[in-house]
């Protein structure tokens, strides 16, 4: 599967330093796409499935066949000629989210999650040792588990400091994000 929202940002980048009015039209249409993604938001996978056979797969299609048809009218070089090409070798990968309503249109909430790893990538460079690095590692695993657990992080680990030295060596698991039990 491919992300719409790489595909979205070519065509924005040639937009933001061109003002082109083909940038601008690619951009509109993809910008279709997600407004009929908002209106079916939180609704069943089945439904999701339906409404974007019926309404985003034409919108989709009819978008293919315009950057089809506009491409050989642009210069081979152009940036713009570039994020066609790109769009259009990943049209059968960007358009496997019309067949299951289980799938997103991109992959943005997955970035968004690990975006904090990303902007401290240079800084994790420092952790002193490889011993270091494994930790860091070790508490950001915890950290996440116990955000998609449905946890506060600090409440977590402010509870489990407070708890491990005494706890049974065979009973750790007991403590880690998806079986805790906060202390009464």
């Amino acid at each position: 599967m491919a992300c719409w929202a790489h595909a979205r940002r070519k065509f924005h980048d040639v937009y933001a330093a061109k003002q082109s009015p083909v940038a601008q039209e690619a951009l509109e249409r993809i910008t279709a796409l997600y407004a009929i993604e908002k209106a079916i938001r939180g609704r069943p996978p089945d439904e999701r499935r339906r409404i974007r056979q019926e309404r985003s797969r034409p919108v989709a299609e009819d978008l293919f066949a315009w950057m089809e048809s506009t491409l050989p009218k642009l210069s081979g070089r152009s940036d713009l000629a570039a994020a066609m090409r790109y769009a259009l070798a990943r049209r059968e990968s960007l358009l496997r989210y019309l067949d299951d309503g289980c799938l997103a249109i991109d992959n943005n909430p997955a970035e968004r999650a690990l975006r904090g790893v990303a902007l401290g990538r240079k800084n994790y460079l420092f952790a002193g040792s490889d011993a270091g690095g494994e930790r860091a590692a070790a508490i950001y695993s915890l950290i996440e588990t116990a955000r998609l657990s449905g946890i506060d992080p600090q409440a977590y680990l402010a509870d489990v400091i407070a708890r491990i030295g005494p706890h049974p060596a065979r009973q750790l698991a007991n403590l880690l994000p998806y079986n805790w039990q906060p202390a009464s």
